[in-house]
């Protein structure tokens, strides 16, 4: 926000080319014969600039108050799948320095990082990332069950998220919004790493505002949310056979 102070409307000057300025008068001399006067005005003038201090000390900032954005990227339909006798734990995800923070990332130039003063995340994007990823294996049908690390359940797969990026880059014009994922899945009982992934996924902002990228980014992750649910389905099926429900 860009504010403007006016200043006073300049005077138009009093005199003119070839005009000579009358002379000044005399300024009258304060405690002329009397030098109890002398002091009075220097501390006169002290006092009001005190209190003019003192007012502006009062007077309390301004507050701007932060808007505040959400994931709701929507789910993918569900299709019919192979239900395995697995149980999916959802470790808690995890953000690459620079975007393990509510505030909200945007770039203009290359290995630059800024964020926008007004417009945040409701929370971090790693712990409202895990909400969705559980309900999107949920819907999926392949697991038996889908848990959180805290529920103390007993799993057979574990799957570890990172965010390695989440900003909107005004590099290009219009700007656009670059979401990178890094999923691990890992056998928990036997401590084997399954596979591992980076997904990569850009949307095109409808507007170059925060507003914008936020749309983009629900784009952006609602397609990510379906690799990584792909990603859990292909690899666990090599971990052990499925069993024949079908659903």
């Amino acid at each position: 926000m860009i504010v403007r102070i006016a200043g006073p409307a300049s005077r138009p000057s009093l005199r003119r080319e070839g005009a000579l300025a009358p002379p000044s008068a005399p300024l009258p001399t304060l405690g002329d014969g009397d030098g109890r006067c002398r002091w009075r005005l220097p501390l006169l003038l002290l006092a009001t600039a005190a209190l003019l201090a003192g007012c502006t000390a009062l007077k309390p900032p301004e507050v701007v108050e932060a808007t505040l954005h959400v994931f709701e990227p929507g789910m993918a339909s569900v299709r019919a799948t192979v239900a395995r006798d697995l149980v999916l734990e959802i470790a808690t995800p995890t953000a690459a320095p620079g975007f393990d923070t509510a505030r909200m990332a945007y770039a203009v130039r290359p290995y630059e990082l800024d964020y926008f003063a007004v417009n945040r995340w409701a929370d971090a994007p790693a712990r409202m990332l895990r909400p969705l990823l559980t309900r999107a294996l949920e819907r999926s049908g392949d697991f038996r069950a889908v848990v959180q690390s805290a529920d103390g359940v007993a799993a057979d797969l574990r799957l570890a998220t990172e965010i390695v990026r989440l900003q909107q880059n005004f590099a290009t014009r219009p700007s656009r919004v670059e979401l990178v994922l890094r999923v691990q899945l890992v056998d928990v009982r036997n401590r084997l790493v399954v596979a591992t992934r980076t997904i990569a996924e850009t949307e095109t902002a409808a507007s170059d505002d925060p507003r914008g990228g936020v749309i983009a980014v629900n784009a952006a992750l609602r397609r990510a949310l379906a690799q990584v649910v792909e990603f859990c389905t292909v690899e666990s099926g090599r971990l052990r056979p499925p069993s024949a429900t079908v659903r």
